[in-house]
């Protein structure tokens, strides 16, 4: 497979440049995503607000693909999530800081877009020391 060709890349560099239109030939209408942190959705336009959020709130937001797997009409990556937090996010408050986030997502595409996906992502709890 090509770099960059698979749908999870594709999905995610359209939502870190902002080009949410790509969505409309990436994901299904009523797509669900279950995310963390209380970003889940169940339509891309919901989707869609879920990523105009996220890059409100953190400028410079970047995927960064490490690995794809493709098994019919199955695809998981594996990502690194990078940026820093300015605003809140979901249940997430906003830090002021850098971070870096592991991340899995696990896609089920219908007729070669995502119909359902799971990202599983290692969010850093915050110390009690900094509140």
């Amino acid at each position: 497979m090509t770099p960059g060709s698979s749908v999870i890349e594709r999905w995610l560099a359209a939502g870190d440049s902002g080009d949410l239109d790509a969505f409309d030939d990436l994901l299904h209408a009523g797509v669900v995503v279950h995310a963390p942190v209380g970003l889940s959705t169940d339509s891309r336009e919901a989707e869609k607000q879920v990523w105009r959020d996220a890059l409100a709130a953190s400028p410079g937001l970047r995927h960064e693909v490490e690995e794809v797997l493709v098994d019919g009409d199955t695809e998981m990556a594996r990502v690194i999530v990078t940026g820093t937090l300015v605003g809140d996010l979901g249940s997430v408050a906003r830090t002021g800081r850098a971070f870096a986030i592991d991340q899995a997502i696990v896609c089920h595409l219908r007729d070669g877009r995502i119909a359902e996906a799971w990202e599983i992502a290692n969010i850093p709890q915050p110390d009690p020391r900094d509140g």
